[in-house]
């Protein structure tokens, strides 16, 4: 969908009961005006920007404006609306169309979530075992002479894994060094 449709399809909803108010109008105005390339001359700035018209007035013959110059323009006009009222360019009909999602796509938060449903401590327990497991791999080699080491470093760990996990590698790495 176009900006201009999008801007015609959103026009109620700007100019409608003080949404946008005058200083946003203002810095939106001002914007268009130094942004390069230049949206709005000086003097249609000036003329949107008076303040003898009223808001709603100025507003919807900006937004007409706009739509008479091009797709350009209006892109240009929700880049400034973005910037200076974010809140309301979320809540933009045209924004909440583009946001619905289409029933033949995968919806990729919730399958994002339905992946990563088990948590940080499933995660801390995977790696603790696979660490232990590491160790362990590490330790029945016989060729080094790790296993003191790796006593010691068993010794200290009553924080990283449980206490009963901390004593059967204990007991394995001392029927390890008997043989």
């Amino acid at each position: 969908q176009s900006y201009c449709h999008r801007l015609q399809h959103d026009m109620y909803f700007l100019t409608s009961t003080s949404r946008l108010n005058e200083q946003v109008v203002d810095k939106i105005i001002l914007q268009l005006n130094r942004v390069y390339p230049q949206i709005l001359t000086n003097e249609e700035a000036e003329k949107f920007r008076n303040p003898k018209a009223s808001l709603h007035t100025r507003l919807s013959d900006l937004l007409k404006h706009l739509q008479k110059k091009g797709d350009r323009h209006c892109q240009e006009f929700y880049r400034a609306l973005q910037i200076n009222a974010e809140e309301l360019f979320n809540d933009l009909p045209s924004r909440k169309v583009l946001k619905t999602p289409d029933p033949t796509e995968i919806d990729t938060d919730k399958e994002q979530y339905m992946l990563n449903d088990r948590g940080p401590v499933f995660f801390l327990a995977c790696f603790s075992v696979a660490a232990g497991l590491a160790l362990f791999w590490y330790c029945s080699n016989s060729d080094t002479k790790v296993v003191g080491r790796a006593r010691r470093i068993l010794g200290f760990s009553p924080i990283i894994i449980g206490r009963h996990v901390r004593n059967i590698c204990m007991l394995y790495l001392e029927d390890i060094s008997r043989d």
